[in-house]
């Protein structure tokens, strides 16, 4: 009976110490957020900066709080995350479509690659003024400026990943003689899902940054927007109420496609 007890508490110990250091890790991410509410408040308490300026934490509260019941963030928030969805999906398939095209073929890279990367050194912003001129400044400005955020990174990683396909996989097609399509369906995309995965991730990203972005320039709804218009009203607190907002999101939307990507890795060593 002790042997089985002992040998329990021996298994059990690596699910206690992955815990441990999962709490651990929680905890030292609440530091610098933790560190930097303390700052706010104890500016706020000794009149480091005016009201009008930097308003204290009880009052943003109070304010988001307000902002949440009568609907208008999250009005906003929905507006935001209806664009990125758009957008992004456009932005995404186009890069997948291409970066497949770049993969397969080695003369379409020659052609396409160049005017591509000089497409992606401009910043997405950069293309707001021309844009501007040829589409005006209603939504379908802000789709293109979004879907040209995600087009780069899903192109660039999903060539990557197409050719870092194992020749080992693409004999193994060959042996059973797989069409084009076969091998591109059953061997060479799921090979290279991970990083599409990160292309995924890291378009989604550039996304939203790109979206808020545009929002500042050229919109009346959105989260980019309450940011403009509580700047404009001198209304501090609704501009912060509304960086908190951008941030979380995308801090939610990064988490979740993290976790999906340890996920995908994980299956990926398992098949290894």
């Amino acid at each position: 009976m002790s042997a089985v007890v002992e040998t329990t508490g021996r298994a059990g110990l690596p699910l206690s110490l992955a815990r441990l250091q999962r709490l651990v890790l929680f905890l030292t991410g609440l530091i610098s957020p933790l560190g930097l509410l303390g700052l706010w408040w104890v500016a706020s308490i000794r009149g480091w900066l005016p009201e009008q300026i930097l308003p204290p934490p009880a009052y943003v509260y109070q304010t988001g709080r307000d902002m949440i019941l009568s609907g208008e963030l999250l009005y906003h928030t929905g507006v935001s995350l209806g664009r990125v969805v758009i957008g992004f999906t456009i932005g995404a398939g186009l890069g997948l479509l291409l970066g497949i095209a770049m993969g397969l073929s080695e003369r379409v890279e020659d052609y396409v690659k160049p005017l591509f990367l000089a497409f992606a050194q401009i910043p997405t912003l950069g293309w707001i003024p021309l844009l501007m001129l040829l589409v005006g400044i209603e939504e379908t400005l802000k789709i293109i400026i979004i879907a040209k955020g995600a087009i780069v990174p899903m192109t660039m990683n999903t060539l990557a990943g197409i050719r870092g396909v194992s020749p080992k996989y693409l004999e193994v097609g060959r042996a059973l003689r797989f069409s084009r399509w076969q091998t591109l369906r059953l061997i060479v995309l799921p090979a290279a899902v991970p990083s599409i995965f990160t292309g995924i991730r890291y378009g989604l990203t550039h996304s939203w940054t790109s979206l808020v972005g545009v929002e500042l320039l050229a919109s009346s709804e959105g989260l980019g927007y309450l940011l403009v218009w509580g700047r404009q009203m001198f209304w501090l607190d609704t501009v912060i109420v509304a960086m908190i907002a951008v941030g979380l999101v995308g801090f939610v939307m990064d988490k979740g496609l993290d976790r999906t990507e340890l996920l995908i890795q994980r299956w990926k060593r398992q098949e290894l």
